[in-house]
């Protein structure tokens, strides 16, 4: 039931980036086919939900500014599924936080989902049209192969509909499928999907993330982890461990310092205002 309520750190990065996303969008070719994740920089920056503290999260507006900014390599939002199956791009499981509706997403149908808009932030800069949240295939069919994806799988029960969705348009290498859950990031990678596991700093306490290295291709840490719980996850043996979600400079170059390889934040944009100030080898691989 649906109710009514009322209503530069990145240029350092960019000497190891071979393609800057900017300018309109356009098609963007990596060696004739889609752009994958063997493609990605040596620390890659994720806007996460678009960059939530600078676009309206999970819209298609967001999307599109993060993907033209250029100020970070992979683009991230989250999922649901709807009464019918539809996958949709979105995080809470009601409308109340983002919309001008209250209620719960999976109480909806694709042509109700039509009639539902977003409100954006006052608080965000810049100025933002209300806008019907996008549905995964029209993500997927907007930005797959031209740049790398992020989404996270809220409702495990659309598995197989997203995997079809993401096999469909071959983005099998150019998409993360994101998790909590260590029993659904193995289904995700028995579907031959790349499988992202997110962790709380509550839960690194007692992860053993070694354990995940068989099935994981992507460790999404707790920037607010501590000091050894972070180099614990760094030395796991899972390729990638990247820190969410991270705010300012000083969180970035401490997530860096301390051995991750890619930074989730929401605000893309001001990171890139900020050059890395970390040490050695990373300070290296950011072109510093």
């Amino acid at each position: 039931m649906v109710t009514s309520v009322t209503s530069t750190g990145l240029a350092a990065v960019a000497s190891v980036v071979a393609l800057t996303l900017t300018g309109p969008p356009g098609p963007l070719e990596w060696g004739g086919g889609p752009l994958t994740v063997d493609s990605l920089p040596r620390i890659p920056y994720v806007a996460h939900r678009g960059g939530a503290r600078e676009v309206p999260e999970n819209s298609m507006s967001g999307l599109m500014a993060a993907f033209r900014r250029g100020t970070a390599q992979v683009l991230d939002f989250d999922t649901r599924v709807l009464r019918d199956g539809t996958p949709v791009v979105f995080h809470d499981a009601t409308l109340n936080r983002t919309t001008f509706l209250g209620g719960e997403v999976r109480g909806l149908d694709a042509g109700e989902w039509r009639g539902v808009r977003l409100r954006p932030r006052d608080r965000l800069p810049g100025s933002w049209r209300s806008e019907r949240p996008p549905t995964v295939a029209e993500v997927l069919d907007r930005f797959g192969g031209r740049i790398v994806l992020m989404l996270e799988a809220k409702d495990p029960r659309g598995l197989g509909r997203l995997a079809a969705l993401i096999r469909a348009r071959g983005l099998t290498r150019s998409v993360f499928v994101n998790t909590n859950d260590p029993e659904v990031a193995r289904r995700v990678h028995r579907l031959g999907l790349l499988t992202q596991l997110w962790r709380s700093a509550r839960q690194m306490r007692t992860d053993r993330p070694g354990r995940w290295r068989s099935y994981v291709d992507l460790l999404d840490v707790d920037v607010k982890a501590r000091d050894a719980d972070l180099r614990r996850a760094v030395r796991s043996g899972v390729p990638r461990v990247w820190a969410h979600t991270v705010v300012t400079p000083s969180q970035r170059d401490r997530a860096l310092a301390l051995g991750c390889n890619g930074i989730i934040t929401d605000a893309p944009g001001r990171l890139a205002r900020h050059p890395a100030r970390v040490p050695g080898r990373v300070s290296a691989a950011l072109g510093r």
